[in-house]
């Protein structure tokens, strides 16, 4: 049950959290509209775009990816105000034990993971979508054009696709190559010497196309100018963007994780952002214990410096997750273990604060 006190710690807690995030946004907004206010204008973006289809979208991503931060900084402000006054020391001489104190705390950190796990899975994405389409459409922010080589993709059970190069830009590829097995026996190989996808039809055009068709003993070779044909496969799957998987919902990302197994990719960027989409909220829970085993304790230097610490804690946590992301590429570690990696270290550093601060 929630005693009074309870309820006191929790009220500091969500709305001192809440004012903080409205502090963020406001100074975000602001910066980001001083940014880009030459784009919206030279463009000639409707008002109404930019708030409903890019802001309305872009403030939510926003918050939930720092929403940890957030937390971790304002436990330590509002636990260090309430050290400073006194009221942790009356809290303790009163007979409440110090695990019992942080019960209102772990309350509000599992309502504010909750909520950001929901949002990181089935609501962020569909309004990512939507802000990716109008950054694409008016040119902002747009991910600069890579080359793809040596492309070698199974697209299909049997059927494989390879490219030499692909070029975003234009949707060319060159030394293109069809190959369609059965029961791990060649039966056909379709080449051209460079192949551009028709995006309003869906097929790929052909040029300077050389067929081989295998049936039992025989062999037939076709050949052509051009040549038109139809696979389940788009250029657009090619373009290596980050926040295409950054729009797709829980479901849709276990889907695009399958497909690109099947395909021989290496799917590491999808299960980097399935795993974070948990991990990240789920260190609210690490990063509360640790603000609260800093700052329940009246220091000199008084508030100032354990916010100070906070804040170099936050950007170490950032440090972290960033590094994580290159553990992956090198291959020291899979997408698991490096989403993980920053909560488990921070994890032991938050025990050992725990254990001076409980005794």
């Amino acid at each position: 049950m929630l005693r009074k006190l309870d309820w006191y710690i929790i009220r500091k807690f969500i709305g001192t959290y809440l004012f903080a995030l409205i502090l963020i946004i406001c100074i975000v907004i602001i910066f980001d509209i001083s940014e880009k206010i030459d784009d919206f204008t030279t463009k000639h973006v409707p008002l109404k775009q930019i708030i409903f289809n890019y802001y309305l979208t872009f403030i939510p991503f926003f918050v939930n990816t720092f929403s940890p931060l957030f937390v971790f900084i304002t436990v330590i402000y509002f636990t260090s105000k309430m050290a400073y006054n006194t009221e942790i020391v009356a809290i303790l001489a009163s007979g409440i034990s110090f695990v019992r104190m942080l019960y209102p705390y772990f309350v509000s950190t599992l309502v504010i993971f909750l909520f950001s796990a929901s949002l990181n899975h089935f609501i962020i994405p569909p309004a990512n979508k939507i802000r990716i389409e109008f950054e694409t459409q008016y040119n902002i922010n747009t991910p600069s054009q890579k080359r793809n080589r040596n492309l070698h993709l199974q697209i299909s059970p049997g059927l494989y696709i390879y490219m030499s190069n692909f070029y975003n830009s234009g949707n060319r590829a060159s030394f293109f190559s069809l190959e369609k097995f059965e029961d791990g026996v060649l039966k056909s190989k379709l080449m051209a010497d460079y192949a551009i996808y028709d995006e309003t039809k869906n097929v790929w055009k052909l040029n300077n196309y050389f067929v081989r068709d295998f049936s039992d003993s025989t062999e037939t070779i076709t050949t052509g100018v051009s040549k038109d044909t139809a696979v389940n496969f788009s250029a657009k799957e090619l373009k290596q963007w980050d926040n295409v998987i950054a729009s797709m919902n829980y479901f849709e990302l276990q889907d695009r994780i399958k497909e690109m197994r099947m395909r021989g990719q290496n799917p590491y960027k999808a299960l980097l952002e399935n795993y974070n989409r948990t991990s990240i909220p789920f260190s609210v829970f690490v990063l509360t214990l640790l603000g609260v085993s800093l700052s329940s304790r009246k220091v000199r230097g008084g508030i100032g410096m354990q916010i100070g610490i906070g804040i170099g804690l936050s950007f170490t946590y950032i440090l972290f997750l960033r590094f994580s992301e290159v553990f992956i590429q090198v291959g020291i570690a899979d997408a698991l273990w490096a989403a993980w990696i920053p909560n488990i270290l921070f994890a032991a550093v938050t025990l050992f604060f725990y254990s001076r601060t409980s005794k």
